[in-house]
């Protein structure tokens, strides 16, 4: 079953080993876990599973393989004696729980009972004091009130159930999912080139060392300038129109690189590149920026990143007068191959789903024009973005 497992895993491209699955089998022999679904579920994970990115692979690989594992009870029957659980679940309770019990007829009843409902009840119920459900007064349900019940489903509210009947919820967390500000902080930590500038404010470890055993032994401390990530990025934001759905991902993408990047700039445009862009988006018609003083102020090592959906007619990229907003005497397509001439490496980073680009034909002209170099807005898009860039 293992072996299976194991192999469900590599299906679903979670990166496990033969040595994780041996850890595994070594902490099984252990009995750190024993029959229970839940706790072999969370231990499995924290043994085969490096990266949380891959834990809704790992949940959706975990639920073909132990689906018929999912009522434990029916395998611990088999094997174990039903007189010896009962004896054992005895010795759990309190002498409160065993006379609340004693209330409704024993554990015997009150089991049978539960059995009898499930098997009647042929619909989602709530209210009442009867039926299986919600928010009554029946001894099986969930955030109601009975002083003797089974809890099924949900987290308790009085903590007065007997034994509680829980679904499995497999999260959504995966490395193709939108990115948060932490995640984003994250991913744009791939993009480092350090230096160290300034004063010498840091200690020096291995040359204090060095220094000190070739001074016989006297202290000899030597200090360097702290080390900074001197990577150099140009941030351009399409703002307005079709972009307006993503305000929210493009200001958590602002706020982590302006955490992250020591030497930023960024401006706005909007659908595509042309002969301006512009700082301040209230002033955005009155104060804008000629693009060839930016070909000319920064310098070639600059990493440029666009951040926009690329969505448009193709009319606006490939032709004079495109743009929606002004006459542009010369194509958009022409002011970008101008920009991507003078910087070494130029990213395009995009929300709208990849599975999406394909119906977009101005998605398709601006990959083009890229080479390529388009990358959705996720974890390891833009992982796989600043890997290109770091080059």
């Amino acid at each position: 079953m293992l072996i299976n497992f194991f192999q469900g895993l590599k299906k679903h491209e979670i990166p496990v080993t033969i040595k994780e699955l041996l850890d595994l089998i070594s902490a099984l022999e252990q009995h750190l876990v024993f029959a229970d679904i839940d706790e072999f579920y969370y231990l499995s994970r924290t043994i085969l599973v490096k990266d949380e990115k891959y834990f809704d692979r790992f949940d959706r690989a975990f639920s073909q393989c132990f689906t018929e594992l999912a009522n434990i009870d029916d395998i611990i029957e088999a094997l174990i004696p039903e007189d010896w659980l009962r004896a054992e679940l005895i010795k759990q309770l309190s002498e409160e729980e065993k006379a609340k019990i004693d209330s409704l007829g024993g554990l015997e009843k009150l089991l049978e009972t539960l059995k009898k409902r499930l098997e009647e009840q042929k619909a989602k119920h709530q209210g009442g004091n009867k039926w299986i459900g919600t928010g009554g007064t029946s001894p099986f349900g969930h955030s109601g009130y009975n002083p003797e019940g089974v809890r099924i489903g949900g987290d308790s509210r009085h903590k007065r159930a007997v034994k509680v009947w829980e679904r499995r919820d497999f999260k959504n967390l995966d490395d193709n999912i939108e990115l948060g500000t932490r995640n984003i902080k994250v991913a744009l930590r791939r993009l480092r080139q350090f230096a160290r500038t300034g004063a010498n404010e840091e200690l020096d470890v291995d040359d204090t060392i060095r220094s000190t055993a070739n001074n016989a032994g006297y202290l000899d401390l030597k200090m360097v300038p702290e080390r900074h990530n001197a990577v150099k990025v140009l941030l351009f934001f399409d703002v307005g129109g079709s972009m307006d759905p993503y305000v929210q991902i493009c200001e958590e993408m602002f706020s982590a690189a302006r955490s992250e990047f020591k030497h930023m700039e960024y401006y706005y445009f909007h659908n595509f590149i042309y002969e301006s862009v512009w700082h301040n988006n209230v002033r955005r018609h009155q104060e804008r920026i000629p693009l060839t003083d930016i070909l000319h102020k920064f310098t070639s090592d600059y990493k440029v990143i666009f951040i926009g959906d690329a969505s448009m007619s193709p009319y606006e990229i490939v032709m004079p007068g495109g743009s929606v907003e002004h006459w542009n005497e010369e194509s958009g397509a022409t002011w970008f191959k101008r920009l991507t001439d003078s910087f070494d490496k130029v990213a395009w980073i995009n929300p709208v789903p990849q599975a999406h680009w394909r119906y977009t034909q101005s998605i398709d002209i601006t990959k083009d024009l890229l080479e390529e170099h388009m990358y959705p807005m996720t974890v390891n898009g833009l992982e796989q973005a600043m890997a290109y860039l770091s080059k």
